[in-house]
């Protein structure tokens, strides 16, 4: 019998990367392509949808070539991406969003914050959709971009065919179909999945009342849920750009957090309900998924969602603006980042991995690695807080500076910047524990969290037991689980999450002096918060 694969594509914020897998889940090969990011003035951040694509094709020919499979086996695709919005004029013709006017910039990306005063208009109108993002609107989210398009960029707006979410667009460039995924239009859109309607009301209360007007047609008239088969599958133009065979099926697509939830949450297991755990996905920014079998809303937590990621359940929403990329900066800000970064380019690893190599080299117990701060407190909310507190004023703190150069002295930077992620994932658990969203463990995925001594500190970090997943790449499996389902492999997300996913291991939270010693920290963290809340209020 002819073994059937399946290929998973993932654009985050900074690479296009395609794995391909076969019905057990395992990877065979992967590829990945470097994407561009502008940056400007404002909060300005933009990519090129051209580009992008471009990036995808590259990387799903290489991950083919490097899995020494036939492209006539590859009988599904899926795609996620960040929640980026994509503006596209007549025939799919990319236009320009920022004051560069440059055309093929025709992507706001998701950490783009120029929407900030949208966004508190919107939060002030307190209309009832608010209710279904936690209560208050992020700048991240689609709708205040929209509005600030429309009030800074008319005739863009007016002149714009389709707004599309990047991972919606990705499915459209690929089979021309404009179906839109329930993860994205309901996560970062507003549509109201539980009741399948967008809300006329919403639209004109906010300052966009055309796209009721239009009946939506610009932003999502067939809503679909994740890995439902679109169109008749790949076109001849992206079969060809692809490598891969016209009629090949596409499943409708995830955020990419959310690829990486079903990725993750599907390895513990048949017996375990997914009710119970905490999908993190942490990467260049971090999410929580939460999901439950009754709505729930929780004050700064995104959602309820309904069959946003699980089909059936309802997804709520959490996470921190600046992970991955929050320990990047803070390991800039540090004399002896330079020539550390040099040894980790030779050794072909990242910053904070070969950080994290270094301190489980010195450290007896991963868990005695918190003993390695000294008195260094970080609150590392570079981009604002996403959650609990939805504050993009937010920013971030440093405490106990010393005079040190050295690199255990980056390496200390480095424990107090995981910690103070850490400490932030407790806010957010127990805030949602508060509201009734109780867990029992977290289920850890994204490049950022995959070193063992950093598992370990968020386990000690939150109180809660941290399990890893087999697949090095659960969101690239994520992915390609929508193409496993799309092509008949099999029938429902819930079948292939619970097939092609597995557990690696657990990381429980150490007791006695070291639980101690993470109470008296989170204690600072905290403080340290209130104090920076009481410094922005001063005039």
């Amino acid at each position: 019998m002819t073994r059937k694969f399946v290929i998973g594509v993932d654009v985050g914020t900074g690479s296009a990367r395609a794995g391909v897998f076969d019905a057990s889940g395992q990877l065979l090969g992967s590829a990945r392509a470097d994407i561009t990011l502008y940056r400007e003035a404002g909060s300005i951040v933009e990519q090129s949808s051209n580009e992008i694509w471009e990036a995808v094709c590259t990387s799903v020919r290489a991950a083919v070539k490097v899995s020494q499979i036939d492209a006539n086996q590859v009988v599904g695709i899926g795609f996620d991406a960040t929640c980026s919005l994509v503006v596209l004029g007549e025939g799919g013709a990319p236009l320009p969003v920022g004051p560069s006017n440059d055309p093929l910039r025709d992507i706001i990306v998701w950490m783009d914050h120029r929407a900030v005063e949208q966004s508190e208009r919107i939060n002030a109108t307190g209309h009832a959709v608010l209710k279904y993002v936690g209560g208050v609107i992020s700048p991240e989210m689609e709708t205040p971009k929209l509005l600030w398009l429309r009030e800074k960029k008319p005739d863009v707006f007016d002149a714009a065919w389709q707004f599309f979410d990047l991972a919606d667009f990705l499915t459209w460039r690929a089979t021309g179909s404009l179906a839109r995924s329930t993860c994205t239009v309901t996560c970062k859109w507003t549509f109201l999945s539980h009741e399948n309607r967008w809300d006329d009301s919403y639209f004109r209360a906010i300052g966009l009342g055309v796209l009721a007007d239009e009946d939506y047609c610009r932003i999502g008239t067939e809503v679909v849920p994740p890995g439902t088969k679109l169109g008749e599958g790949l076109s001849n133009r992206a079969a060809t750009e692809l490598g891969l065979v016209p009629g090949t099926s596409v499943g409708a697509s995830l955020i990419d957090a959310h690829a990486g939830g079903i990725g993750t949450v599907g390895a513990l297991g048949t017996n375990v309900d997914p009710t119970d755990c905490l999908a993190y996905v942490f990467g260049t920014s971090s999410c929580t998924m939460t999901s439950t079998k009754d709505p729930v809303f929780v004050p700064g937590i995104w959602g309820p969602y309904f069959s946003a990621m699980v089909p059936g359940l309802w997804l709520n929403e959490g996470g921190q603006s600046a992970a991955g990329a929050a320990i990047d900066q803070l390991l800039s800000l540090h004399p002896a980042a330079h020539e550390a970064q040099i040894t980790a380019k030779a050794q072909g690893v990242s910053l904070p991995e070969l950080l994290a190599t270094k301190l489980a080299a010195v450290c007896k117990d991963p868990p005695d690695a918190v003993n390695f701060v000294g008195k260094l407190h970080v609150v590392p909310e570079f981009l604002g807080n996403r959650s609990p507190f939805a504050d993009p004023h937010a920013r971030a703190i440093i405490s106990g500076l010393d005079m040190a150069n050295d690199l255990n002295s980056l390496i200390s930077h480095y424990v107090a910047g995981i910690c103070g992620l850490g400490y932030g994932l407790r806010q957010i658990i127990e805030t949602q524990g508060a509201n009734g969203v109780h867990i029992n463990s977290i289920v850890i995925s994204g490049g950022a969290g995959k070193h063992p001594i950093v598992r370990q500190l968020i386990a000690d970090a939150t109180g809660v037991t941290v399990v890893g997943t087999s697949s090095d790449e659960p969101v690239l499996l994520g992915a390609a689980m929508l193409g496993a389902v799309a092509s008949g492999l099999f029938p429902e997300i819930t079948d292939a999450m619970q097939a092609m996913s597995g557990q690696s291991g657990d990381h429980k939270p150490t007791t006695g002096k070291i639980r101690d010693r993470h109470e008296d920290r989170f204690r600072v963290f905290e403080l340290l918060q209130q104090t920076a809340q009481q410094i922005r209020a001063l005039p």
